[in-house]
């Protein structure tokens, strides 16, 4: 099967439809190129790269930019011109998948994180793009909530905002970067906000005062890789069950923070 061909299985799993504009294209190599082992990992990082090379893929599917800008515009400069013929290179053949897991009909991006943070509680979904909420059966402080997830998906350290140590049943999951977290921070209801990125100076601080003043109200931050990849790991699955000829693993990219106790 050639990449193209795979990626077009991987955007019916989405939906039917085709964006005409969006960030999920090639970035790198030959799309008619056959392709029989799919490297899946949520950034082209070097190491990555030279791995995926290694086991012999041939394809190599990532969630996030690889030269640094949204719509991975080239420039000049000179890291990333390094990067860009370290990639040629390789051979390999490199595609995005962020808008259509994203846009399908359940979050395929929020279903994995969901399926291995395995939280006892109901799930919400909403409407608002990349919002899943999550009542618990049993309240957790969120303290033990974010030692659940780091035991759970092996992030090294989840930073806590706000309150740490009162019971809580109200999560609200805003995994990556997206919008209108703060907007579902201030809302009532929410107690726990998970994301992946935020602004301390607002939402850490809000969340911080909200806590002095009696409120729960926390803001735990995962990091974008950590808020994610189990939503790639997901696809990397669906790969293998889905796609018939084709072998598909995932590779860690790793955190992007270094800590002084690893």
């Amino acid at each position: 099967m050639k990449a193209f061909e795979i990626m077009e299985k991987l955007f019916s799993f989405s939906t039917d439809k085709r964006y005409e504009v969006t960030c999920d294209s090639k970035k790198a190599g030959d799309e008619q190129r056959e392709v029989k082992k799919v490297a899946v990992s949520m950034f082209a990082t070097i190491p990555v790269v030279k791995a995926a090379k290694e086991w012999g893929a041939e394809l190599l599917v990532v969630h996030e930019p690889t030269y640094y800008n949204h719509m991975d515009e080239h420039s000049d400069e000179k890291i990333e011109s390094l990067k860009r013929k370290f990639i040629e290179e390789s051979g390999l053949v490199i595609y995005r998948y962020h808008d259509y897991p994203h846009s399908a009909k359940t979050d395929m991006i929020a279903d994995g994180m969901l399926k291995y943070m395995d939280f006892d509680g109901n799930v919400e979904r909403t409407d608002v793009f990349d919002l899943v909420r999550i009542h618990l059966n049993k309240a957790m402080t969120p303290r033990q909530i974010a030692k659940h997830i780091e035991e759970k998906l092996g992030i090294a350290h989840l930073r806590i905002c706000g309150t740490a140590d009162r019971p809580c049943k109200e999560i609200s999951g805003m995994f990556g970067t997206p919008g209108g977290v703060f907007e579902e921070l201030k809302r009532e209801e929410t107690e726990v906000l998970l994301t992946g990125e935020a602004c301390e100076w607002a939402l850490g601080e809000y969340a911080r005062d909200a806590n002095d003043l009696g409120f729960n109200k926390c803001l735990i931050i995962m990091g974008h890789i950590g808020s994610e990849r189990d939503g790639m790991k997901l696809i990397t699955d669906m790969i293998n069950e889905k796609i018939e000829g084709i072998e598909a693993k995932y590779f860690e990219c790793g955190e992007v923070y270094t800590y002084t106790d690893k």
